[in-house]
């Protein structure tokens, strides 16, 4: 029935419109939207899920949607991922590095550099609000003892953890959901065809922003100290490294098992925890805390997103959306390029880019294919500008956000037009440096 796809691409559309307009209640938009389709799928058997077959029964929308269309090694690889963060966050570890960054530095906006640099790079492999917040306190001891607006360094903190998030599969959701789509590793992020991938595309941002924030901080040339915390642990410090090498080392397996990776992520996490309730002490009623204070209403986000745009897919929509696009770029793949980042850095800007990099995917993909180019010419376009895009605006991106709250606390509220005059030179300057690497290597 050709009239479902048109009922399935409505509830998409009003779905999203919802989420844009109602960020608090988004969860509970995706979920209705979710229900509503597998509902379709059970009335109208093969009609939406096309790869279903008459002997497959009603039922098999219901199966299909959990069992192939929710990717549960994301999720599980999200959750071990953000439980290793908060524990990290609760060593002190990134702190003590950062306290020893301000006392090696020849002065003190070369240190703010340095330690904006370390945000990003803390950011590859742990959730960026966490970043945020691990970094914070640094940057607020040091601005009080230079008795300097701290809204800048905030803004730095929060627009260099957006930046590098994207870097490797295990540094925010978007790279975790594009990993799911294109098949790749750990290692793939790094090499990928006998190429330089995705890692070192962002890394030309990284030093682009590098540049752009020493411009900024250069006048502060005193030294300055900051009153370091001791280290509680290492031992989540030890879990992140084996969650790195870990992953790596599971890259090289042919023909990975499923749910190893996120099964992997998982048991370091379970680890880390029981680590937390037996080592150090904590009740149960802490460590639920800390369990409870995970981001779980992003995971029931993106079951309800990835059955949705699942959906979308089966009915073959994405495919048209593609050739639309396609038609407009007249074939162009300079064109196409210019429109898959433009138009990604735009979005993001106002939208969180979870849903929105789920929908793209494949219809870069299948625009790429369709001009006989590699296809990761588009989807780093496409990762790189629904990243970075998130820095354009104070509620692109989550990171944004908390900064913002943070400097309010702290007596300095940011306009959106200061905002946009930073955070948008920002995100320029090092889209415009990860685009232009990127079109070196896989143009």
């Amino acid at each position: 029935m050709e009239s479902l796809k048109w009922i399935v691409l409505a509830l998409a559309v009003a779905m999203y419109a919802l989420v844009i307009a109602k960020q608090d209640k988004k969860v509970i938009f995706t979920t209705v939207a979710a229900v509503a389709v597998i509902i379709l799928g059970i009335v109208f058997p093969g009609a939406i899920f096309t790869t279903a077959t008459e002997s497959d029964g009603r039922l098999y929308a219901l199966t299909h949607a959990f069992s192939s269309l929710v990717n549960w090694n994301v999720l599980m690889i999200y959750v071990g991922s953000m439980t290793i963060a908060a524990l990290f966050l609760y060593s002190k570890v990134p702190a003590k590095i950062a306290d020893w960054i301000v006392r090696v530095s020849p002065s003190t906006g070369i240190a703010i550099v340095l330690i904006l640099a370390m945000t990003g790079i803390i950011s590859i492999f742990v959730e960026n609000v966490a970043t945020v917040l691990v970094m914070a306190p640094i940057a607020l001891s040091l601005c009080k003892k230079l008795k300097m607006n701290p809204t800048m360094f905030m803004v730095g903190l929060a627009v260099m953890s957006n930046l590098e998030g994207t870097a490797t599969l295990v540094g925010d959701p978007p790279s975790m959901i594009f990993a799911s789509y294109a098949g790749y590793t750990f290692n793939d992020f790094f090499i990928h065809a006998g190429k330089l991938s995705i890692f070192f595309v962002v890394q030309a941002g990284l030093l682009a922003g590098c540049v752009f924030f020493y411009a900024v901080f250069r006048k502060l040339r005193d030294k300055t100290e900051v009153e370091g915390e001791p280290i509680i642990s290492v031992v989540p410090a030890i879990l992140l490294l084996a969650l790195i090498f870990g992953l790596a080392a599971i890259s090289f397996i042919p023909n990975e098992i499923p749910f190893l990776s996120g099964g992997f992520v998982m048991a370091l996490g379970i680890c880390g925890v029981l680590w937390y309730l037996l080592s150090q002490k904590k009740t149960g009623g802490e460590t639920w805390e800390l369990i409870k204070g995970l981001d779980w209403e992003t995971i029931a986000f993106l079951i309800g997103i990835f059955v949705v745009v699942g959906a979308i897919s089966e009915t073959g929509l994405l495919k048209d959306f593609a050739d639309f696009l396609s038609e407009i770029t007249g074939g162009s793949k300079v064109a196409g390029f210019v429109l898959v980042l433009a138009v990604s850095i735009l979005i993001s800007g106002f939208v969180d880019n979870v849903p929105y990099i789920i929908v793209m995917l494949p219809v870069a993909g299948n625009m790429a294919e369709s001009m006989g180019i590699h296809r990761e010419l588009y989807l780093f376009a496409l990762l790189i500008g629904s990243c970075l895009g998130g820095n354009l605006t104070p509620f692109g991106a989550s990171a944004n956000v908390v900064a913002m709250g943070i400097v309010k606390k702290e007596g300095y509220p940011m306009s959106f037009g200061k905002w946009l005059k930073l955070g948008g030179t920002f995100t320029l300057i090092t889209t415009a440096a990860a685009a232009i690497v990127l079109w070196i290597l896989w143009a």
